[in-house]
């Protein structure tokens, strides 16, 4: 599993997917780094991407019957994932949710198969958890079961403003109240550990300060 984690990781950052530098996080923090799911926006890099997340899947163990995407990001990569798994060997459904209902046609706000059994809900990150939540609320009024989220990276931070920073990390706070597992590709410890093994005189070497940093400010500590 490690292996794949890392693989993905440099992946990501020869994608520009992951980015270094100065960003502003929608927690209004200083991020030395960025995810940004949106740029697995040509066939080669999503198709790569698809054939992480269905792995990833596949190794949790987890039982599951189909996949979930949630609007907007979750619906591509949901997708294509169902196409990796089918090349795998694990022929699943999937469906996703539009913001607005439709009147007219079908209907509704569910696009794809019916919503039945043990669901994956699949996103790029968890930062507040309301696409999960709703995600979940969803699932749960079709009849269906949510079985696990599927994400591509765990930040691993803890939820709050500075001075009143929760225990818990977003994804640890929803597998704590919907006690189901939240799969990752990769999280921030796998990020740190790519950029500290780096050859020291590689560009992706001199960003492990500012990520340790960052982890030690606002990290939580692992599930």
């Amino acid at each position: 599993m490690q292996a794949i984690k890392q693989e993905f990781i440099r992946f990501a950052v020869d994608a520009g997917v992951i980015r270094f530098g100065e960003f502003v996080t929608k927690a209004g923090r200083n991020s030395p780094y960025f995810f940004n799911a949106g740029l697995f926006n040509d066939g080669a890099n999503l198709g790569q991407v698809a054939h992480f997340y269905a792995q990833t899947l596949l190794d949790s163990g987890v039982a599951f019957d189909m996949l979930f995407g949630p609007a907007y990001k979750g619906i591509t990569l949901a997708s294509a994932t169902a196409v990796a798994l089918a090349s795998k060997g694990r022929n699943t459904s999937f469906a996703y949710n539009r913001k607005e209902a439709k009147d007219h046609g079908e209907g509704g706000t569910i696009v794809g198969a019916k919503l039945a059994g043990r669901i994956v809900i699949v996103d790029d990150v968890i930062s507040a958890g309301t696409s999960v939540r709703e995600s979940v609320d969803l699932i749960r009024a079709a009849g269906a079961t949510p079985a696990a989220v599927l994400i591509a990276l765990d930040r691993m931070e803890r939820a709050g403003a500075d001075g009143a920073l929760s225990a818990l990390s977003a994804v640890q706070e929803i597998t704590q109240q919907y006690q189901m597992p939240v799969i990752a590709i990769a999280n921030l410890n796998d990020l740190f550990e790519c950029l500290s093994t780096a050859d020291h005189s590689s560009a992706l070497a001199s960003h492990a300060a500012a990520v340790a940093a960052y982890r030690d400010r606002y990290g939580a500590c692992a599930a």
